[in-house]
């Protein structure tokens, strides 16, 4: 048995061990400033993966359906994590969780770039989804403590954050590939950042335990009780958003130098105009929503989404598909923020606990569904399985409007 109780000694030294609530706004600023790096490093960290998927592709000579097959390593990685990572948020802590996690995801991006074959791959890919899995979920846990001090909507901005860090994930690796470094030593330079960033910002990290809301009394009647419905479906609608999410990440680069035909350094073109509107949108959704609500605000998104994807698959030409893909950035921009602060104030779950059923949920579509679209890739070709991933927007739309808990 690994014995875990090594987390609870890994201290942090904190300016307010017991309270939040009085202190200066400078250092909740500063608070805010410390979560959104984490976020960030965390974007930075799966952009850069992203960023060189098309380089390992072609020198392990992949084809489209090998290259799905491969990727399904990460959401295994995050199924076997799963029943754990909330648990553990909760009982040790997430500014714990969150440090450790996220160094190890740093190390184990390294990794990626040491695979000369595909088994090496897909058990890098295995490692990275573990801790993926665990830092996502820690981090966003402090993105709703943060937003609770806050009293205001700000979870779209961490998400924000997390889009601009794919962003510049995408120049890094422009610029990567116009030097010729291998992706190994790009990766390594991107932990190095990822340590740096770890180091100046985790003693700002909210110290917080979580408390069961659910009274001791009704837990014991049930030893095994069903999640709350509500996350489950809440859950849903982010597979769909993150579906689409996960297909640009993984598939935009092949599909601009495999459909379009678009040539040279231009084959990033797409993603990196996925990536500047999903991070514009975020930096925008909170007043969005604030103004609009969260309903009408998730309806609108999921249309774009689907207009900008079927757009795509019509008219396969740089132009069309650079605007087409900037719909799809602005379409899913708001829709995970936007669930995970609704799952995270859930009168009956920890936390902790509803995010992980949510994001685990979630991260299903944005894991698997580039395996998928591989394997639909292989049988009918790329833009069919483009038009595929383009009905889930019309999906979300349809189910916003039948979910209660979001007002």
């Amino acid at each position: 048995m690994i014995d875990l109780n090594f987390i609870g000694r890994f201290k942090t030294k904190a300016k307010f061990k017991k309270t939040y609530k009085n202190v200066k706004a400078s250092y909740l600023n500063r608070i805010r400033f410390a979560v959104g790096m984490f976020y960030f490093a965390m974007g930075l960290c799966f952009a850069t993966w992203a960023s060189r998927i098309p380089d390992i592709k072609t020198a392990l000579s992949l084809s489209e359906g090998q290259l799905g097959s491969i990727l399904f390593a990460l959401p295994l990685g995050q199924l076997v994590v799963m029943p754990f990572s909330g648990k553990l948020v909760t009982k040790f802590g997430s500014h714990r969780i969150l440090i450790l996690s996220l160094l190890f995801y740093a190390f184990s991006l390294t990794n990626l770039g040491l695979a000369t074959a595909s088994w090496q791959l897909s058990l890098a890919l295995f490692v990275f989804g573990i801790f993926g899995n665990l830092a996502n979920i820690a981090v966003n846990t402090q993105g709703v403590y943060t937003e609770v001090l806050f009293k205001k909507t700000i979870m779209s901005s961490f998400h924000g954050m997390w889009s601009f860090a794919g962003f510049s994930g995408a120049l890094v690796g422009l610029g990567m590939l116009a030097l010729k470094f291998t992706p190994y030593y790009h990766f390594v330079i991107v932990a190095g950042i990822v340590l740096v960033m770890i180091a100046f910002n985790y003693k700002f990290l909210i110290k917080a335990k979580e408390k069961n809301k659910v009274k001791v009394e009704e837990k014991k009647k049930k030893l095994f009780t069903k999640p709350d419905s509500s996350l489950i479906w809440l859950g849903v609608i982010g597979f769909c958003c993150m579906a689409s999410e996960g297909v640009m990440f993984d598939w935009s680069g092949v599909y601009f130098k495999d459909v379009v035909k678009a040539p040279g350094a231009l084959v990033i073109l797409g993603y990196t105009s996925f990536m500047i509107m999903m991070a514009s949108g975020r930096f925008l959704g909170d007043g969005l929503i604030l103004k609009f609500g969260r309903k009408k605000v998730l309806q609108i998104s999921g249309l774009v989404i689907s207009v900008g994807l079927f757009t795509s698959v019509l008219f396969p030409y740089i132009i069309p598909c650079t605007i087409a893909f900037m719909f799809v950035g602005l379409g899913v921009s708001t829709v995970v923020p936007t669930l995970y602060s609704v799952a995270g104030k859930n009168p009956t779950v920890p936390a902790g606990e509803a995010l992980t059923i949510v994001s685990s949920v979630s991260f299903l579509g944005f894991l698997m569904g580039p395996p998928v679209i591989g394997y639909i890739a292989e049988v009918f070709g790329l833009r069919f399985s483009f038009a595929f991933i383009g009905v889930f927007g019309f999906f979300i739309a349809f189910m916003v409007s039948r979910i209660k808990a979001i007002e």
